[in-house]
């Protein structure tokens, strides 16, 4: 997989991320290590639960597909219910994640990706969640990225107030269902839900196929697709940032597509933009559309 390659200039390590990377894989190790003390199957329920509520509903559709890239509208109680959800992954607050993965979109692949994948397979999966970059982490320029909410004061709330959210969460968690919840409903959960988001950046732009011709090196990844909610067939999310469906094709799974089509049924998302795929038979790509469908 190769080492991480030359770093961005300007660059410091992030002691406070890599302890805190440390100490939750540490506590999460301890449901298989100690689980007289931490394992119970209503814990791994719990984790299942949250895994798909903060991964799917809180990263992919609430920070990826509605913040990030405004692919459909919701009413704003949900928005900030999803908002919310992607909080509790403690992978950066709202503003600091929709701006550096709009960075990422804006220069995909290049110096001026926080993420750039031609750095190596680690440096994308995780190496760079371990610096502070002046020119990824600056608040001028994250704000200027965020400038279509940052203002608002819920998400301000909750940029300022991340690890507090999740200290209620772990004193929900304790109360339900004592030590075995929160190591599984947190500890745990962090750590899957890492894998499942690190795995797009880094394999999901190594492994695969692509439907459509890009100047960047995301792929289609069926595997990721499937672990990361549908967030895996990125060669077509790249192609069409604004599409709320990224699997396109029959079999390119989109479970997070399945839940907008949900609430979409429900009334609750509207304006949902959609991309289409067309080819020509000689071509070796398909070409498309984002189109927006009635409110």
């Amino acid at each position: 997989m190769g080492q991480i390659k030359s770093l961005p200039q300007k660059h410091r390590m992030a002691y406070a991320n890599v302890i805190g990377f440390v100490f939750i894989h540490l506590v999460a190790l301890t449901a298989i290590f100690l689980p007289q003390y931490t394992f119970s199957w209503s814990a791994v329920g719990v984790m299942v639960l949250l895994v798909w509520m903060t991964g799917s509903l809180g990263i992919c559709l609430g920070f990826h597909r509605y913040l990030t890239h405004r692919s459909f509208d919701l009413p704003k109680w949900l928005a900030n219910f999803f908002v919310l959800m992607g909080t509790l992954t403690m992978q950066a607050s709202p503003i600091t994640w929709v701006g550096q993965h709009r960075m990422h979109h804006a220069n995909s692949d290049t110096d001026k990706d926080p993420y750039n994948a031609r750095r190596g397979f680690w440096w994308s999966h995780l190496g760079w969640s371990f610096y502070k970059t002046h020119d990824f982490d600056d608040k001028r320029k994250l704000l200027e990225y965020t400038k279509d909410f940052s203002n608002d004061k819920f998400y301000q709330f909750l940029s300022n107030n991340m690890v507090l959210v999740q200290a209620m969460l772990g004193v929900v968690l304790y109360l339900m269902g004592g030590l075995p919840w929160v190591v599984w409903g947190i500890f745990v959960r962090l750590a899957v839900v890492y894998q499942q988001t690190m795995s797009v950046n880094s394999a999901a732009h190594k492994w695969g196929y692509k439907n459509f011709e890009t100047n960047d090196l995301a792929t289609n990844c069926w595997w990721v697709g499937i672990i990361a909610w549908g967030e895996g067939w990125h060669n077509n999310h790249h192609a069409f940032p604004k599409s709320a469906r990224h699997g396109l094709r029959s079999w390119e799974i989109d479970t997070t597509w399945m839940v907008i089509s949900g609430l979409k049924a429900l009334g609750l998302a509207t304006n949902i933009q959609i991309a289409t795929m067309e080819r020509d038979g000689s071509a070796k790509y398909f070409t498309g559309k984002v189109i927006k469908e009635a409110a």
